[in-house]
C-alpha cells in the first residue's frame, strides 16, 4: 500500500511539472506572436514620448556590464510610483549592504528618470527586459544579482523561473493583490501556484493581501504582512518654503485645489467640478496634473475648448490672477503642488483606474479627497476614509459640493491634515521589517 502512495504521489508531481511546462511554453509562445504588437505600442508612444525609441537592446538584455568586483542586489520598481517607494528600502539597504552594488531596473522612461533624479550616481540603472527566456537570460548574465526585490506585484513566469533555475533567490517587496488580480490569476491555478512557489518571500502591504497569496497556493510561511513601505515617505525641507513663495505669487487668498494624477475620462468630471466651484469662489485655481506624459498637451487642449484661460508649467510664465487652470505639463514636481494647495483630489478614482496613493498628499498635512474607484489602493485609502483623513465623492456634482466644503472650512482641512499625518506616523518601519525577513529567508540560506 504505502508503495502505491509513494508511486501515485510521483505520478501526480510528474504530471503536475508537465503541466507546469507546458503552461510555460504555451505563455512563452504567446508572448512571441504578441512581441510584434509590444514593438508597434513602443513605437506608437514614443511619437508622444521619444524616450519609448531609445535604449531598446536593454528591453532584450542587453543591459550595461555590471562589475563582478562587488555583489549585486537588484530591485525592480516597474514605474516612478513603485521608485518613490523603493525609496527608503533602497536607504535600508545601503546601509545594511555597504559593500554591495544595488541596481535598480524599470519598465518605463518616467520610472527611469525618476531613478536618476532620485539616486543619481549611488545605483546602477536599466530596463528590465521583457519577460522572454533569452532576454531574461541575457540580463542575469550580465547582471548576476546576488538577490532580487520585485516592488509591488510584477509577476513574470519566465523572469521568477528563470531566477529559481539559477539560484537566484527573489523578494516580492510591498506586495498587494486586489480582489479583481486574485480572480485572475486563480483561473491558472496549478501555474500560478508553481510561480508562488519559485519565491522564497513575498512581503505583503496588508492582512488582506496576505491572505489572497495563500489563496493562490504560496506557501503561507513565506508571506508576511509587513505594511506598506510607501507610508516612509520623506520630502524635501525645502518644499513648504518653494510653496509658499509660489503661493504668494499667486496671491495668498487665492483658493487653489489640485486634480492629481489625473487619467482619461477624468479631466472633463474635474472641469465641469472646477465651474461649479467657480460660481462661490470666482478666484479659485485649477491646478491639473495629468499621470503620463503623452496626456499633456491633450489635457491642455481640453482645458481652453471648455473655455478656461489655461496655463502650462513648461511655459515658465508668471500663474497671473486671470488664469484659472494651470496645467503641470512638466514631471517630479506633484509634491510642491500638493505643497501649494488647499485641497488635493487625489485622480485614477473617478474612472476604473484603481486610484493612486493619498499619503504624498498625506505626508504634506492637505485634506484629501479620492474617487470611488480606489481599488489598487484599498487598504491604505480605507485607512483614511476611516480616520478622517480622506472625504470620497462619486462623481462630478460630488466633488465639487465637496471642494466647496472644504474651502469654506479650514479647520476641517486642519483636522483631516492632522489626522493624515498621525495615520503616517503609526504605520511606518515596513523597510526595517522586510529587511530582517530578508536576512532569514534569503541571506541566511545564500
Amino acid at each position: 500500500m504505502s508503495c502505491l502512495c509513494y508511486h501515485s504521489r510521483w505520478f501526480i508531481a510528474k504530471q503536475s511539472a508537465s503541466n507546469e511546462a507546458f503552461l510555460r511554453i504555451f505563455y512563452t509562445t504567446l508572448f512571441f506572436i504578441g512581441l510584434p504588437l509590444i514593438i508597434l505600442r513602443l513605437i506608437w508612444r514614443g511619437f508622444r514620448s521619444p524616450a519609448y525609441w531609445r535604449r531598446w537592446s536593454e528591453r532584450f538584455g542587453s543591459s550595461p556590464l555590471i562589475s563582478k568586483q562587488a555583489p549585486v542586489i537588484w530591485i525592480h520598481a516597474v514605474s516612478v510610483g513603485e521608485v518613490e517607494a523603493c525609496r527608503p528600502l533602497v536607504k535600508a539597504l545601503q546601509i545594511e549592504f555597504p559593500q554591495h552594488t544595488l541596481l535598480i531596473t524599470t519598465m518605463t522612461p518616467t520610472g527611469s528618470e525618476r531613478v536618476r533624479l532620485i539616486f543619481a550616481d549611488s545605483v546602477e540603472h536599466c530596463y528590465l527586459p521583457y519577460d522572454l527566456p533569452f532576454a531574461i537570460q541575457r540580463f542575469l548574465n550580465r547582471t548576476h544579482p546576488e538577490f532580487g526585490i520585485i516592488m509591488e506585484t510584477e509577476i513574470w513566469p519566465n523572469l521568477l523561473f528563470t531566477c529559481h533555475r539559477h539560484n537566484i533567490p527573489l523578494v516580492l517587496a510591498n506586495a498587494r493583490l486586489s480582489e479583481r488580480s486574485a480572480k485572475g490569476y486563480a483561473r491558472f491555478p496549478i501555474f500560478i501556484k508553481s510561480i508562488l512557489n519559485n519565491v522564497p518571500l513575498i512581503a505583503t502591504q496588508g492582512q488582506q493581501d496576505r491572505q489572497r497569496f495563500q489563496q493562490l497556493g504560496a506557501d503561507i510561511r513565506k508571506v508576511h504582512a509587513i505594511g506598506n513601505l510607501k507610508y516612509e515617505i520623506s520630502l524635501p525641507a525645502s518644499l513648504t518654503e518653494q510653496a509658499s513663495a509660489m503661493r504668494h505669487m499667486w496671491n495668498n487668498d487665492r483658493p487653489v485645489w489640485v486634480a492629481a494624477s489625473t487619467h482619461e475620462g477624468e479631466d472633463e468630471i474635474i472641469l465641469n467640478a472646477s465651474r461649479q466651484i467657480r460660481s462661490l469662489f470666482p478666484e479659485l485655481l485649477l491646478i491639473i496634473v495629468p499621470r503620463h506624459p503623452e496626456r499633456f498637451d491633450r489635457v491642455a487642449a481640453l482645458t481652453q475648448r471648455a473655455g478656461f484661460k489655461t496655463l502650462r508649467r513648461s511655459e515658465h510664465q508668471p500663474c497671473s490672477s486671470d488664469i484659472q487652470v494651470l496645467v503641470v505639463d512638466t514631471m517630479g514636481e506633484l509634491p510642491l503642488f500638493y505643497s501649494a494647495c488647499d485641497v488635493a483630489f487625489v485622480g485614477g478614482s473617478l474612472v476604473p483606474h484603481g486610484g493612486h496613493n493619498l499619503l504624498e498628499p498625506a505626508a504634506l498635512g492637505r485634506a484629501i479627497i479620492t474617487g470611488p474607484h480606489y481599488f489598487n489602493f484599498n487598504e491604505i485609502t480605507q485607512q483614511f476614509l476611516e480616520a478622517g483623513a480622506a472625504i470620497l465623492a462619486t462623481d462630478s456634482e460630488d466633488l465639487a459640493e465637496t471642494v466647496i466644503e472644504l474651502l469654506q472650512n479650514s479647520q476641517q482641512r486642519a483636522h483631516m491634515g492632522e489626522a493624515g499625518l498621525n495615520l503616517i506616523a503609526i504605520s511606518q518601519g515596513a523597510s526595517s521589517r522586510l529587511i530582517n525577513l530578508i536576512k532569514h529567508h534569503i541571506i541566511r540560506h545564500a
